[in-house]
């Protein structure tokens, strides 16, 4: 799914800074006066180019400033503060993430720009070509105002407003183009939209991989003995030495795979009805810790619409929901309440404190009645401690940022650019409050700047979503805050807490 959008995206931004070379260079004239006609009936060609320039230029000296073996070194240097320095002597706490944060910004900035010169250097290499009137397909004219119309390497893009609504002309072109041409509708910021007439070529070989049931459920198998061997070591027991016990890790195990599970599958089963490409569940075994790091399923299509987008998106984290908070409200039954002075460092692992969570404070609540007190600390039971690791696995999925789920439904509600503003501002502020409120999710913040990249948009990316889907995507904002903030002090009493 990545690759076809990285060639819609990189053929996209070739087109805004097209620069015909080829044109300038015709020895009879002719392409050169058609260009001017462009240039002077747009106003604006010549300053697109200045910058497409422009960008080049700066990348070159981007990449004279830092030379490769200082490029290797910046690269490396979040690595050797963290392993070379003895039990960081020289920073602790908050400047040390202070100064990694630092370090992973140069890296992605580098990064981006190593990024943004290969493919500046590529659309110069590449020579584009304007498409004349003639060579334009008919339904394309019929559904746009054609403003600009070019081709690269078989991939054709043609800018202009539409003169019908973008659902209309996508299922048109869908009927009219065989299936070796894939269309898609952008938003363009200068003149309206953009279709893409992309060859299906280009991301057959993503799509015909055959799927490997087998390697499915032994990835399932091993994670089922990871986490049933966590279970166990959360309460203490050794399976390597009392193998006899493995039962005790089994709550743990079989409620954190159901979350994991039913999570997974409702991205797969909303996936299949819209039509995509996708493959079942790939589950994450790790012989520590939680004895997962989760799962996934792989896109192998884009989504056609946002509506499917959305759809895909908000799916995994409700069904996720819906066995997280049975199993933490049953789980909380048996767990062990014990008093809590208000000191972090009394905590204990697989604890947690009444208040810390609005929604978790809620169910907890509910489970246990007045037994409840504002100042406990729930010494979570097993299959507790899973329902509770389902509410942070469904508030991380939920943040809106790049590809993650939440990032997904903001990009669907609100476009490319809105969504995309909401993204960085999320992305930041979640390092601010690692910085600066709770150093623990520093952690958790690098992972998700790691894996938070730009996803791939819906081929369809110009009709909005219904009032009804854009009503329950606030409500996912909504689960979001009610598992991020504490329990607020005025609603103790309302709540039964004395």
């Amino acid at each position: 799914m990545r690759d076809p959008e990285t060639i819609h995206e990189n053929t996209a931004e070739a087109f805004a800074g097209n620069d015909q070379r080829k044109g300038s260079k015709s020895q009879d004239g002719h392409e050169k006066t058609e260009r001017k006609s462009f240039s002077g009936h747009l106003g604006y060609e010549p300053r697109v180019r200045h910058h497409h320039d422009t960008a080049i230029m700066k990348n070159r000296q981007i990449a004279g400033v830092f030379p490769p073996r200082v490029v290797i070194l910046l690269l490396l240097l979040p690595f050797m503060i963290l392993f070379l320095i003895p039990a960081m002597t020289l920073l602790s706490g908050m400047w040390l993430w202070i100064v990694l944060l630092i370090c992973f910004w140069i890296v992605w900035f580098l990064i981006a720009n190593l990024t943004s010169a290969i493919r500046n250097k590529t659309h110069v290499e590449s020579g584009l070509r304007m498409l004349q009137e003639s060579e334009q397909p008919q339904i394309i004219r019929n559904a746009m105002n054609v403003r600009i119309a070019t081709e690269e390497a078989g991939v054709q893009v043609f800018r202009g407003r539409l003169l019908e609504p973008a659902t209309t002309v996508f299922e048109k072109l869908k009927q009219a183009f065989p299936e070796q041409i894939i269309p898609l509708i952008q938003e363009d910021e200068k003149l309206g939209n953009a279709i893409i007439l992309l060859p299906k070529p280009l991301e057959l070989a993503a799509l015909e991989k055959p799927l490997r049931p087998r390697l499915h459920w032994i990835l399932f198998a091993l994670t089922i003995a990871t986490t049933t061997w966590a279970g166990a070591a959360y309460q203490g027991i050794d399976l390597m030495r009392e193998p006899a016990r493995f039962l005790a890790g089994l709550p743990y195990s079989l409620g954190l795979l159901a979350i994991l599970g039913v999570h997974e599958l409702g991205h797969y089963f909303t996936a299949r009805h819209h039509g995509m490409n996708v493959t079942p569940p790939f589950f994450i075994p790790v012989p520590f810790g939680l004895g997962t790091f989760g799962a996934f399923i792989k896109m192998r299509s884009p989504a056609e619409t946002r509506q499917a987008l959305f759809d895909v998106a908000v799916a995994g984290p409700l069904a996720g929901l819906v066995m997280a908070i049975p199993a933490l409200f049953i789980g909380l039954r048996s767990s062990t309440l014990l008093p809590f002075n208000g000191d972090p460092a009394t905590q204990t692992f697989g604890g947690t404190s009444v208040g810390s969570s609005l929604l978790f404070t809620l169910i907890a609540k509910l489970s246990l009645g007045d037994s409840l007190q504002f100042d406990h600390l729930v010494q979570l039971s097993p299959l507790a401690f899973a329902g509770w690791l389902g509410l942070i696995i469904t508030a991380l999925n939920l943040l809106p940022i790049g590809q993650l789920d939440g990032g997904h439904i903001v990009y669907a509600m609100f476009g490319q650019r809105i969504g995309g503003a909401i993204s960085s501002i999320a992305m930041w502020s979640l390092f601010l409050i690692a910085l600066f409120v709770w150093q623990a999710l520093m952690m958790w913040a690098v992972i998700v700047f790691i894996i938070a990249s730009r996803g791939s948009p819906p081929l369809n990316d110009v009709t909005p979503i219904t009032p009804r889907r854009r009503r329950i995507g606030y409500v996912t904002f909504a689960i979001l805050t009610s598992i991020l903030i504490p329990f607020p002090q005025a609603l103790r009493e309302i709540a039964g807490f004395q």
